[in-house]
């Protein structure tokens, strides 16, 4: 089956890391050469890098400098972006379902349509997974999306001027921060919320509000924080952080949320103006009713060795919402920006091949490690390597790989040379502008 045109239609969903990558990748390979017509559907204009929604919160990153536009991305690399949010699939018609958009105001500015398929690949990505715990939805607030990350650094900003502008806070918890999961994303808005209180410092506005009215808490439920890592690591990470003067709760597990803060089933009363939920992850709940595909019970899309959806081989998944089994390993491949970067490498040869009439490549994960970043003040995290095996990292050196991360992830859409002339302009923008983003 194909298009109108003739061509392979094939369908991205979802432009997170892998999304973005492999629409590129086969934009470039395929949509260009007219072998096929490449597009990427997704429910927001632009693309952000996930691991760095945590410096969007903190205002240590202006969002609107670094996100890139999926239309100029598009145009760039050879295959089309439609605007939407998928709500449904129709496999024996090889349709997806999208939703109108809305305005602001519930006006329709683009009504639902279908978009037909002959080769699916969905990466839509995962949402925090709140467990049922009552109140985390009324009242925490998410780092999910770009807009969840702004609203949390306009909502920070504006209690602190809020306490500025009257003389001192309204009560004493109102800048009380918790914020709970030890994993990655936790500790690094932990240690990035720091920052911004020495910056906010710098800026004068110590004068009312001293940053000892600013109390930052990380609550845990498990004996450590920063599983992944080994238990040096993630000893040494406490320190840091404890001497960053953040207060580290673990063996902690929360059992309910109000305006207040957090409560544990110790009995503890966290305290807290502002409070975070980054305490584990789960696939987006329409997955779960795609036309028969099979979901585990974090509603992720349970793909085989190739990455194709156990019931419809003309379906891929990539990222946080596949299931990947990780053999030699108890349970399936971790959740992270580097497995989703793997897996779009694999599926742009498979879906090449499968143009071609090839069988589809096998996907083998290899996992190079964990980085968790505080900031200015520390990198840690273990490397892995096949002639070194797992190697230990801290300090700099951590930082460098850290940041070599992201580098690749823009090399993988952008190509070396524009991505070494982003990065010396990067150096030349930070040094005109605030430390932390003001408004």
């Amino acid at each position: 089956m194909s298009g109108s045109n003739g061509l392979h239609r094939v369908v991205v969903v979802g432009g997170g890391a892998g999304g973005l990558e492999l629409a590129t990748r086969l934009g470039k390979k395929l949509g260009r050469r007219k072998r096929a017509e490449v597009t990427l559907v997704d429910c927001a204009w632009t693309h952000m890098w996930k691991p760095l929604l945590h410096e969007v919160a903190a205002g240590t990153l202006d969002v609107h400098e670094d996100e890139i536009e999926y239309l100029a991305q598009a145009h760039n690399n050879g295959f089309r972006f439609r605007l939407g949010r998928m709500s449904g699939l129709d496999r024996a018609a090889r349709e997806i379902t999208i939703a109108a958009t809305v305005d602001e105001d519930g006006t329709e500015l683009i009504p639902g349509r279908r978009l037909g398929y002959d080769t699916l690949v969905i990466a839509v990505g995962s949402v925090s997974n709140d467990f049922g715990v009552p109140g985390v939805k009324e009242h925490c607030l998410f780092l999910d999306t770009t807009e969840q990350a702004e609203r949390f650094q306009e909502r920070l900003l504006d209690t602190y001027l809020r306490a500025h502008g009257r003389g001192g806070p309204d009560r004493e918890t109102q800048l009380h921060v918790a914020i709970v999961g030890g994993g990655a994303t936790g500790v690094e808005l932990a240690a990035q919320l720091y920052a911004i209180t020495r910056a906010l410092s710098a800026y004068g506005l110590h004068e009312v509000v001293p940053e000892r009215d600013i109390r930052i808490t990380l609550v845990e439920a498990s004996p450590r924080i920063l599983p992944a890592l080994p238990e040096r690591l993630s000893d040494a990470t406490v320190l840091e952080l404890e001497r960053l003067g953040v207060r580290v709760m673990t063996g902690e597990q929360v059992t309910s949320v109000d305006e207040t803060g957090i409560h544990t089933r110790s009995g503890a009363h966290v305290p807290a103006g502002i409070r975070v939920w980054a305490a584990g992850i789960r696939a987006p709940a329409f997955l779960a009713a795609l036309d028969g595909l099979e979901t585990n019970r974090l509603d992720q899309l349970v793909v085989t060795e190739t990455l194709q959806t156990t019931r419809d081989e003309s379906i891929f998944a990539v990222g946080d919402c596949a299931a990947c089994a990780w053999p030699g390993h108890d349970g399936n491949v971790p959740p992270r920006a580097q497995a989703a970067h793997q897996q779009a490498s694999c599926v742009a040869r498979s879906v090449i091949g499968r143009v071609k009439g090839e069988p589809p490549r096998r996907f083998v994960y290899s996992d190079y490690g964990s980085l968790v970043s505080l900031g200015k003040y520390s990198t840690v995290g273990s490397l892995m390597g096949n002639l070194l095996g797992k190697v230990n990292v801290e300090g700099a050196i951590a930082r460098m790989f850290y940041l070599s991360l992201y580098k690749l992830h823009q090399v993988a859409l952008f190509g070396m040379p524009r991505v070494a002339f982003l990065t010396v302009a990067n150096v030349f923008r930070r040094a005109v502008h605030p430390r932390i983003k003001l408004h």
